[in-house]
């Protein structure tokens, strides 16, 4: 009676912890426990303790699993092939011509590569920790139209669990608008290895943002910014971003190139001085 008896309540519990939210995992632990003590009792109901017990610990391993739909899979998996080909376009050492080394050490390189065309690299080290520069490029992220004059504005469409998500990016138009207003959907994806943090992305399709009135649909990815602290000094941060950009329109090369690598030094200047005010307002 007394087998029959739990392997009913396991049954209902378990349909009932699914459903259920908050302490989930803590009731399916205690459930765990409990099946050890019982187990220790005698050698009679060992057995089917021990099946339940199994399927408690399959239990509490599904609660922390997050389900996503068809296009959440999607946007996850763009987000994994735009990391894998950024890194795989930074881990190619030769082929890199130089574009601008800035006096205070900031390097712009370029390369063509086929089926994706020119991308660019910045080499920059920002005298700040490396978790106060994530912070401000991913926690912070729709706050860089304040502190980038080269973006008007940068708005979270979704989120699809902790490390991805979709964007919309509003270009600001340059200096005598040479290149005029372009905006950008884009899939982002994060992820942390060790001491390293890396940002990737490209361009994708959201039924929320069509194209917009005024605003040329632009292109990008892969591209990606790896964070990791300084070898000799952990207390700054190594910045590396490779930058793939389609602006559309008809738009000589000259004039992209000349924008597009004066726009990573400009970036690495504008971080620096807003990673340097937020230290000074986080000491007030």
């Amino acid at each position: 009676m007394l087998p029959a008896t739990f392997k009913l309540c396991a049954g209902i519990s378990y349909r009932h912890l699914r459903n259920m939210t908050g302490l989930r995992r803590t009731a399916a632990v205690a459930l765990s426990h409990e099946l050890e003590k019982l187990a220790l009792v005698g050698p009679g109901p060992s057995q089917w303790i021990n099946q339940v017990r199994r399927r408690s610990s399959l239990l509490s391993s599904r609660l922390e699993e997050k389900v996503f739909n068809e296009a959440e899979i999607s946007y996850i998996k763009q987000g994994q092939e735009a990391l894998k080909k950024s890194m795989s376009i930074l881990g190619e050492q030769d082929g890199w011509k130089v574009e601008i080394v800035a006096e205070n050490g900031d390097k712009v390189l370029s390369k063509v590569l086929p089926d994706i065309g020119k991308v660019f690299k910045l080499e920059a080290v920002v005298g700040k920790p490396l978790d106060r520069v994530y912070g401000e490029l991913v926690d912070n992220m729709e706050s860089m139209g304040e502190w980038n004059p080269n973006v008007k504005e940068i708005k979270i469409l979704q989120r699809i669990g902790n490390d991805t998500v979709i964007t919309h990016e509003k270009a600001a138009e340059t200096a005598g608008n040479i290149i005029g207003p372009r905006d950008f959907v884009s899939v982002r994806c994060n992820k942390r290895r060790g001491s390293t943090c890396i940002l990737a992305g490209m361009s994708t399709r959201f039924g929320g943002m069509p194209e917009q009135k005024g605003y040329i649909r632009a292109e990008n990815g892969p591209t990606c910014m790896v964070l990791h602290p300084v070898l000799e000094d952990p207390s700054k941060t190594k910045l590396t971003w490779l930058l793939s950009i389609d602006l559309k329109g008809w738009l000589p090369k000259s004039i992209i190139n000349q924008v597009l690598s004066q726009t990573q030094v400009d970036f690495a200047k504008h971080l620096r001085s807003r990673v340097a005010m937020s230290s000074n307002v986080s000491l007030c």
